[in-house]
């Protein structure tokens, strides 16, 4: 074989991996146009599913991959993401729990009281980092506590976007950071670095990116909110009205904080947490619990039925607002099941982009155009958010990168939490700006704002990956092992 023909039989690989790729961009890219918000309901679905098949003919045809192997790549796809499935499903149940049981109305009653409107974007940031940091989970943080602090920014008047990308950022740097989170143990396992040396390495990169995200939200705050436009007490007063508002209520979420600290399993703690939610609303929130089903007068029946209504399916509660009537209506398990196609459609796609080996050549390319020790941790940045992309799932795209990567960066001489690091600054933290990847997803749904809305202002989300590369290019805390027997040198 002559390299001419070499050369072919490479872009003929590029072409392969890179046209399912561009195909889906476009196809979201068009359904965002036409269908706007409503992408998310169907479009989007259905444009997984034509670039999956694209895949798929691609693979087998010009690739001649076996329909068994890539069967077998979506089968695995889906088995991964089940977990995050379940999550989200009791996600929306421990939604409605807490609303009709009055947590979520409390924190807020009680937040907007407290919280100065210039310093809100300031605050729910460092709050959600402080508590992710504590929980190790992102999608528990936002789905309980960012969920009350988005209500405290509404009540502020502070744009919705701007309040998800506060809650967002800060979510995914306590995730990041935390030795308890499974992505910064899932990134260290799979380069084979120590979990406190991982932590204590992407110090270097966080807290700088975290530094100029607060320093974004605190300017922004004292531009974008018209602290006299605000009428905080009206707001409240809707609440109290329509709720019975108590501290007595904020036991459910002490509650939860205390499962976290025992280090119970995500599931654990979002099921016991909803059951909690749903024990205040019969005791603390009877009336607007019966309410739900239309029942006025106390029974076991009607308490039973209010409640499995309040978990699997839409609530709304009327306050004579209609800001706070959207507020606090809830969609319960069953809101979640356009989510939960999403990622069925999202995990397939990437399951046959990998199990065809289009994901390899991807990353190949992407080693192709490295130059220099910037250019390697570009390459690996890059290539992790192009596999949160195409594969729609940041565990599938943090061992992927990590796996493609690993040998470059050991036959450069470069330690092994440098690529961890760049991991974490790339798939970890943009997973949630793809809209159809399972972060994007989990989140958007809990806050009840669109990816593309919120993206803009995950400022930590998107610095995160350009400070990695900063950092690689001035060379700050880079260290080369030394060489096994090279002369003035200890070996390793």
């Amino acid at each position: 074989m002559n390299a001419e023909e070499s050369r072919k039989l490479t872009l003929r690989r590029i072409v392969i991996a890179f046209v399912p790729l561009v195909a889906l961009i476009g196809m979201i890219v068009l359904g965002v146009t036409v269908f706007g918000r409503d992408v998310g309901d169907g479009p989007s679905q259905i444009s997984l599913v034509f670039a999956t098949a694209l895949a798929a003919v691609l693979a087998g045809v010009a690739g001649r991959v076996p329909w068994s192997v890539l069967e077998q790549g979506i089968t695995s796809s889906i088995a991964k993401a089940g977990v995050s499935i379940m999550i989200l499903f009791l996600i929306g149940m421990l939604s409605g729990a807490w609303m009709i049981g009055g947590v979520v109305p409390t924190l807020i009653c009680y937040g907007v009281k407290i919280m100065n409107p210039h310093l809100f974007l300031v605050c729910a940031c460092i709050i959600c980092a402080i508590v992710s940091l504590l929980t190790g989970t992102s999608w528990t943080t936002v789905a309980t506590i960012g969920v009350a602090l988005l209500g405290i920014g509404t009540a502020l008047g502070v744009p919705a976007p701007w309040s998800a990308g506060a809650i967002i950022s800060g979510a995914y740097f306590g995730d990041k950071l935390s030795p308890l989170s499974d992505t910064t143990i899932l990134a260290s396992s799979s380069t084979g670095t120590d979990l406190f040396v991982h932590i204590k390495y992407m110090l270097f990169t966080t807290i700088p990116s975290m530094t100029l995200t607060l320093i974004i939200f605190l300017v922004s705050g004292f531009f974008l909110v018209d602290a006299s436009a605000v009428d905080v007490q009206t707001f409240s007063e809707g609440l109290s009205h329509a709720f019975h508002v108590s501290p007595w209520t904020l036991l459910v979420p002490v509650a939860t904080g205390a499962l976290i600290a025992l280090r119970l399993p995500s599931l654990a703690v979002l099921f016991i947490s909803a059951l909690l939610g749903g024990v205040s609303a019969v005791v603390l929130q009877g009336d607007v619990l019966l309410s739900v089903v239309g029942e006025k007068l106390p029974s076991a029946v009607g308490y039973y039925k209010a409640l499995m209504t309040t978990f699997f399916t839409s609530t709304h509660i009327a306050t004579g607002s209609e800001v706070l009537d959207r507020l606090v209506t809830t969609r319960g398990m069953s809101g979640m099941l356009t989510t939960v196609w999403l990622i069925l459609c999202a995990v397939s796609f990437g399951g046959v982009m990998y199990a065809g080996g289009m994901l390899r050549t991807i990353a190949d390319v992407a080693l192709a155009c490295v130059r220099g020790l910037a250019g390697l941790v570009g390459a690996t940045a890059f290539t992790g958010a192009v596999m949160n992309v195409a594969t729609g799932d940041q565990y599938i795209s943090i061992l992927i990168t990590a796996d493609m990567f690993r040998d470059a960066y050991r036959g450069k001489g470069l330690e092994s939490r440098l690529l961890s690091r760049t991991i974490e600054d790339s798939s970890t933290v943009t997973s949630v700006l793809v809209p159809w990847n399972t972060c994007a997803m989990a989140q958007s749904t809990s806050l009840g704002v669109a990816t593309v809305a919120y993206l803009p202002f995950c400022f930590f989300n998107l610095i995160s990956p350009f400070m990695s590369v900063i950092v690689a290019a001035i060379g700050w805390k880079i260290v080369r092992p030394p060489i096994s027997g090279s002369k003035g040198q200890a070996s390793p």
